[in-house]
């Protein structure tokens, strides 16, 4: 996450840069599927490779460091990264050479409304929502046991919040976080809660499993998620589960901004508002 600064502001080209989740790198080569079967399309399995390579390192990754992780010759290689890119799946940054993944594989997964996407059916709404609150809106969904983002519409403030599309976050230092575990099924819960580990980000951070089930009990029955520089100094959020019409949570939605626009005293008054917004969301989803 970043905080972005006007380009004539003093602090122009400083930013705080803090991620919210990191993803422990799994550089290994498979030639035998999880069942133990033989590869029968080593190709398509070279070019999962580079997916599940670039996934774990989401800094990106030069041609000679994904040839080493998958176990591919560069030729090759080069020529599996020209094809993801040609898809969309792969940007290349011209400057450091490095390979990264686009949002095109969060989009596939998404829930459907009709011929509408999860994003496409909440872009508007996530527009009106920034205009109503001022600040920076995201939209985020769960992957195992951390969440990771899929869409953003920034505040129009000169001071903002900036994140990046596909950034993963854990589920217990930030409100979307929080979301996404307490509205889990009450078993499912459970296991996540037996899996993670409550890294400590901030003096506020939540790292004792009692207190974080306390705080799950809380955001169930208020219908909403909150965090006061939990996960990063200075910056609050306040998030809403988005859930299908058979009552599933799918997708979370929140508002971040800078403490000293959103201090804790509007938290509710933002809340309706991001209630409200994921509401809307829910109705388009479930027609």
């Amino acid at each position: 996450m970043l905080i972005l600064w006007p380009r004539n502001s003093a602090a122009a080209g400083l930013s705080c840069v803090t991620p919210l989740g990191h993803v422990p790198n799994t550089e290994r080569r498979r030639s035998k599927s999880a069942a133990g079967a033989s590869i029968e399309a080593p190709a398509l399995d070279r070019g999962l490779a580079v997916l599940e390579a670039l996934d774990a390192r989401p800094e990106g990754m030069n041609l000679s460091e994904l040839s080493r992780v998958i176990g591919s010759p560069k030729n090759s290689t080069s020529r599996f990264m020209q094809t993801l890119i040609a898809r969309g799946y792969l940007t290349r940054d011209e400057t450091t050479q490095r390979f990264r993944l686009t949002g095109k594989l969060l989009r596939l997964g998404q829930p459907q409304a009709a011929d509408m996407s999860l994003v496409e059916c909440s872009l508007d709404v996530m527009r009106l929502l920034r205009d109503t609150v001022g600040e920076t809106v995201q939209l985020g969904i769960p992957i195992g046991d951390e969440g990771v983002i899929i869409e953003k519409i920034e505040s129009t403030q000169a001071v903002r919040i900036g994140v990046n599309i596909g950034l993963r976050f854990p589920m217990h230092n930030n409100a979307p976080g929080k979301v996404l575990l307490a509205f889990r099924d009450s078993k499912e819960r459970e296991c996540t809660l037996d899996r993670i580990r409550l890294e400590k980000s901030t003096e506020r951070t939540i790292t004792d499993k009692a207190t974080l089930r306390a705080e799950c009990e809380r955001v169930v029955t208020q219908g909403y998620a909150t965090d006061w520089g939990e996960a990063d100094e200075g910056i609050h959020c306040v998030a809403a589960p988005i859930r299908d019409r058979l009552n599933f949570l799918v997708s979370t939605l929140w508002v971040s901004g800078i403490a000293g626009r959103m201090p804790k005293s509007v938290f509710a008054s933002v809340a309706d508002e991001v209630m409200k917004a994921a509401g809307e969301i829910e109705r388009r989803l479930r027609v």
